[in-house]
């Protein structure tokens, strides 16, 4: 084993210069803009979604509330998670001019996400007698089995979208994203009022409409990569398997070599991946549903439950920064680290690190001297508004460490290692933050005041821990130097005798945070000699 010696203009100074740190920014703004344009076009649709059934009646509202909330838990959010598995694999082989591999993920992570699919279709066909063992209202009930069963076609949707729009994003090819997304949500308004109003289909309308316009989404993004003949240059089929005289990779030929026995190599590799970062994202996304369900149990329910949706609404809002930030960094840091240069990685890092630290402190500014009317938005309640004003700030507080905190995941993903911000989370939201809430919120009697410092005091040890391990140097991927290099379609997984050994001083997780992290749980992709 010989580390490849890294080229003279591959390097970078100690301290970059500024045209480097200039340079690194206008890439990750061009990843990212396209990214937070299509988190708040979501935002927006989510948001007609809701008005849609308000206009239907208060019970459609109810109903299509519990509904919206079921499958986010039991669906999306694990279907999102588990496509993250495929970030760094992607991304470092782009990186290492792998694209074949990077081609064989996307398929692998297609068919990961459609094999979770089936039992996630089960439980929303079979929604209503599982709220009525929970003792919800019947006729609430109905209304959201309804409209996950007319959602369900969304999940094929999802399991196709989700991976290629990570390929995608791992080319570092954002802007047809972006713009299949904004074309879509212009044809979904007056696809949801027809089939919702026009047609009287109600909640089934609506579910119809999301899933319509997901599709064609879909449709766009295939349309632009047969188009595109950036493709036709890349060696998708470099491996002897991988023979086609199509214009385009994303078309049936190539589809058979997925069976074949040398596909099979590597399984391992992403499904564990796949499980680390969909643990990291649920982990997440699901506390904020424990909070909401804590707040129904305060001796003021309806003004807690009401607070709890605009406080919900309101992180979601803000959450589209970070999570482009979060995206971008992800595909920087891979791409850097597939090439072989872990110094540019630490750059990109650093960099986006920073644009969070920025964005977080115009959430705090808007969230404390815009809470009135951001409230008044939603509510002319008084007590709505009095309970919405006083929260607010802190969670314009819990926005300083939540945006770093979301960066930060990115460069774990990045870096192959989503198993330890999962390990964060678990221990931040559920060992720190869950105790917090209920001690303040119930035995001190602050109430809902109390679960918003619940999940500061999560937030705060989330950020510490994950800003204290990806601080830590960037291991340099070292590859397997031989006369007979892997298939172009395997992944490598070295052993960790080949990986340099940090000292103790720059041993990743050596810091306050108390996760142990030691070498990365998988080594990286191969690399084309």
């Amino acid at each position: 084993m010989v580390p490849q010696v890294e080229p003279e203009n591959n390097k970078v100074q100690k301290y970059p210069t500024m045209p480097e740190v200039v340079e690194e920014l206008k890439k990750v703004s061009n990843i990212g803009f396209p990214i937070l344009t299509m988190s708040l076009v979501n935002y927006l649709r989510n948001m007609a979604m809701v008005i849609c059934m308000g206009r239907l009646g208060s019970l459609e509202l109810a109903g299509g509330a519990l509904a919206i909330g079921f499958t986010n838990i039991i669906g999306y959010s694990l279907l999102s998670g588990l496509a993250m598995g495929m970030d760094p694999l992607c991304s470092q082989a782009i990186g290492s001019q792998n694209h074949a591999l990077a081609f064989l993920t996307l398929q692998r992570t297609i068919f990961i996400l459609l094999f979770a699919s089936l039992p996630i279709s089960l439980l929303w066909f079979n929604l209503q007698p599982l709220m009525l063992i929970l003792n919800q209202n019947p006729d609430i009930t109905k209304i959201a089995t309804i409209y996950c069963k007319f959602a369900i076609p969304d999940l094929l949707a999802n399991s196709l979208l989700h991976p290629l729009r990570i390929f995608l994003r791992s080319k570092s090819i954002t802007w047809p994203l972006m713009w299949s997304n904004l074309l879509a949500m212009f044809l979904h308004i007056p696809i949801t009022i027809f089939l919702t109003f026009k047609l009287s289909l109600g909640v089934q309308g609506i579910a119809i409409s999301n899933f319509i316009t997901n599709f064609i989404t879909l449709f766009l993004l295939l349309l632009y990569l047969y188009f595109n003949t950036n493709f036709n240059k890349e060696s998708y089929y470099s491996n002897s398997n991988f023979t086609t005289n199509l214009k385009t990779p994303f078309l049936p030929k190539s589809w058979p070599t997925f069976f074949t026995n040398s596909t099979w190599e590597g399984w391992g590799v992403l499904i564990r991946l796949s499980i680390q970062s969909c643990l990291a994202v649920c982990l997440e996304w699901w506390w904020y549903e424990f909070m909401t369900l804590l707040a129904g149990y305060l001796p003021n329910p309806k003004v807690a439950l009401a607070t709890s949706a605009i406080v919900i609404q309101t992180t979601s809002l803000m959450y589209t920064i970070p999570s482009a930030l979060s995206a971008s960094v992800s595909t920087r840091v891979g791409n850097e680290l597939g090439a072989e240069r872990p110094e540019k990685a630490k750059l990109a890092a650093s960099v986006a690190v920073s644009l969070a630290l920025i964005t977080s402190l115009v959430g705090l500014v808007g969230t404390t001297f815009g809470r009135g009317a951001w409230g008044r938005v939603y509510t002319h309640d008084k007590e709505i508004l009095e309970l919405t004003m006083a929260v607010l700030p802190i969670i314009g507080v819990c926005e300083l460490a939540n945006c770093p905190q979301t960066t930060s995941c990115g460069i774990l993903r990045g870096c192959a290692r989503p198993g330890i911000g999962a390990a964060i989370n678990f221990y931040a939201f559920y060992l720190v933050g869950a105790p917090v809430a209920v001690v303040l919120g119930f035995v001190w009697k602050l109430g809902f005041l109390g679960l918003c410092y619940g999940l500061l005091a999560a937030q705060i040890a989330c950020v510490v821990s994950i800003l204290t391990v990806s601080a830590s140097p960037f291991q340099k991927p070292y590859f397997r130097n031989s006369a007979s290099p892997p298939s172009k379609t395997s992944f490598q997984i070295l052993p960790p005798t080949t990986t340099p050994s940090p000292t103790s001083s720059d041993r990743p997780g050596s810091g306050s945070s108390g996760c142990s992290v030691g070498p990365p749980p998988v080594a990286f992709v191969s690399y084309l000699v």
